[in-house]
């Protein structure tokens, strides 16, 4: 784990002591949502969408792959007056499942300052925001956003949003709901990490609001540093009409309740053809003794949730093409190394899961035919801690955005 620490801590220091040498000017990302709130129509409509295809390997077994329309988005934005507007983001996945996956109302105060409310991205890392598939390598998002930030990751909330120009700060800072820990069955494990708790604000509850913001710096040409925080309770129905002076049922309720504190740490530099990106989670859960010993099986085995989860990925592409001219197309061969483990430490009561901590190489290309349309290819080998090989997943598939 020191290694890890070390390394990603390098990986930044040299970004940033690079990017000290160039001419200072704005490196902020704009994402979906936000080039909706940038335009000036009144209504103003855009959309993305993936369609993939994965072929796993195995020597010794045939393997069928799987071909899937994985999303198509909608994207709305409508402009009341100058200072308010509503942005909106539905979601068809897998052909036959619909989410809503942002709805939120704008208002704003002044430059600076943006009052938001209604079911927000929660600002964590980078592809939670910046989900598009013109705005990442690889057919499929990194692993981590997926086991530890558990990307599509919205919940209803409100709270304040913005640009301080001046020092080339973008921030959020919201209180939203949280995760749903307990509704009868555990939703949190091992295995999945947080991913199954997500309310997605589907007839969601809540026992105790959680805070979640983002800062980040713009201000150094091609480099955006951004530090991230996750601080709540998951959400137990247990509460639910609980006599304020009974103990024993506020106790009982409290065993179905895990702390969550997460940092995220990431940054994107780019020089001419150079991207180089980078990410770093580290998770802290508490009373996930309790929490385990509540929600396992009667006379059967504990719930298996950790007490702290880690993850990362440094990656690294060139633009091919950059040096042709006359080119508007992009050719980007990249590679990532990514790990993650959610049992990166567990409590006394249950015992580490090897299988939970997984390393992972990715490696492929991506053309950008046009601005907002793009064809991809990977080869994904992943290793359990522990296991003598990795296991290979060829994918490819194409993506749009507008």
């Amino acid at each position: 784990m020191k290694r890890i620490y070390f390394t990603a801590a390098l990986v930044f220091t040299i970004l940033f002591s690079q990017a000290q040498t160039s001419e200072k000017t704005n490196s902020v990302y704009l994402n979906a949502a936000d080039q909706l709130l940038s335009s000036n129509s009144k209504l103003t409509i855009g959309g993305y969408g993936e369609v993939h295809y994965h072929q796993p390997f195995n020597s010794k077994t045939r393997q069928n792959g799987e071909l899937d329309v994985h999303r198509v988005v909608m994207l709305f934005g409508y402009q009341f007056s100058e200072r308010t507007q509503f942005v909106t983001e539905l979601e068809f996945e897998h052909v036959s499942e619909v989410y809503v996956e942002q709805a939120f109302l704008q208002h704003k105060i002044n430059k600076s300052i943006n009052f938001r409310g209604g079911l927000l991205l929660v600002p964590m890392g980078i592809v939670n925001e910046y989900h598009e598939p013109n705005t990442f390598n690889g057919v499929e998002r990194p692993l981590i956003d997926s086991k530890i930030a558990p990307t599509t990751w919205r919940e209803i909330g409100f709270g304040l949003a913005g640009n301080i120009q001046p020092a080339s700060l973008k921030y959020q800072a919201y209180l939203v709901n949280g995760f749903n820990g307990f509704d009868g069955t555990a939703k949190l494990n091992g295995k999945s990490g947080l991913r199954s708790g997500r309310q997605k604000g589907a007839s969601s509850y809540i026992s105790a609001p959680n805070f979640s913001g983002k800062i980040e710096y713009y201000g150094i040409r091609g480099l955006n540093v951004g530090l991230s925080g996750y601080f709540g309770d998951t959400q137990s129905k247990l509460y639910n009409g609980i006599a304020k002076d009974n103990d024993a049922a506020l106790a009982k309720a409290d065993s179905s309740v895990v702390g969550i504190s997460m940092i995220g740490l990431d940054a994107r530099y780019t020089l001419k053809g150079l991207q180089l990106r980078g990410q770093f989670y580290q998770v802290g859960l508490s009373n996930a003794d309790q929490y385990n010993k509540f929600t396992g099986k009667k006379g059967g085995p504990l719930n298996d949730l950790g007490s702290s989860m880690t993850g990362y990925y440094l990656e690294a592409g060139y633009n091919v093409f950059r040096h042709l001219d006359k080119v508007n197309t992009e050719l980007v061969p990249f590679v990532r190394l990514e790990g993650y483990d959610t049992h990166a430490s567990v409590p006394s009561n249950i015992s580490r899961n090897n299988t939970y901590k997984n390393s992972i190489i990715t490696t492929g290309l991506t053309f950008k035919l046009a601005q907002g349309a793009v064809l991809k290819a990977d080869l994904q080998f992943v290793k359990p801690d522990g296991a003598v090989s990795y296991s290979k997943v060829f994918s490819t598939g194409l993506g749009i955005m507008f």
